[in-house]
């Protein structure tokens, strides 16, 4: 009777890929990395927007949802075909910023540092959600405009992990973690607050300022430290 191979889950084929990665380029794969449950992703965020429903309604006409371009890592998540124009301080604009799916409860515009100096603003480091006293803006879509008073900020590097994922790190909701990026221009991020959720990937959040300070690409080794 013939033996079979019992199927190798995706975590455990990421996990063989990774460490066949890590070692054609020469390099030994983090000792917390190769034992964690789920393979850490970083992803660099460009700018963009989450809008209301009303406020998608508002700019692209009534009736009008959104219409997933790019899915995202996170499930359920997408860069929508729709796109805004921003207009700022002194009318300083920045065209075709993307909205990101799917509709939420508020109005947010996420920005890098250089955006923001480009724009004439001074806006704060939050936390998603977090936009009282904040700055706001104009967003011009095809169809009308709307002010927002509030809403503009530069997002905190962030990393999303599913309970299974706190549980290895030894950290919880609002905590926050160090992620260590190696490479040429190797730097240590002392500040990542973290969220957890059921429904999530381990997946870290840095902007476009964060990643080129640091040099991120495919092949940078990177490690997530309590």
């Amino acid at each position: 009777m013939a033996q079979t191979t019992p199927d190798l889950t995706r975590t455990a084929i990421e996990r063989l890929v990774r460490e066949s990665i890590y070692k054609q380029l020469g390099k030994s794969a983090p000792a917390a990395a190769s034992q964690a449950p789920n393979p850490l992703v970083v992803n660099v965020s460009a700018r963009h927007c989450h809008l209301s429903p009303e406020a998608v309604e508002k700019l692209f006409g009534p009736g009008h949802q959104l219409t997933p371009m790019k899915w995202l890592y996170q499930e359920g998540q997408y860069a929508a075909q729709e796109s805004v124009t921003l207009v700022g301080p002194r009318s300083r604009v920045i065209s075709n910023l993307r909205i990101l799916g799917p509709c939420r409860p508020l109005n947010q515009v996420e920005l890098s540092f250089t955006d923001a100096i480009a724009l004439g603003y001074d806006i704060p480091v939050r936390q998603s959600g977090n936009i009282e006293g904040t700055p706001g803006c104009m967003l011009m879509g095809p169809k009308g405009f709307l002010e927002l008073d509030k809403g503009v900020i530069r997002a905190a590097p962030h990393v999303h992990m599913a309970p299974e994922d706190a549980a290895h790190y030894g950290v919880k909701q609002g905590d926050f973690m160090k992620m260590r990026v190696g490479g040429e221009l190797g730097m240590t991020f002392d500040k990542i607050f973290v969220r957890v959720d059921k429904s999530f990937k381990l997946e870290v959040h840095i902007d476009t300022d964060e990643g080129n300070a640091c040099r991120l690409g495919p092949d940078s080794q990177v490690e997530l430290i309590k």
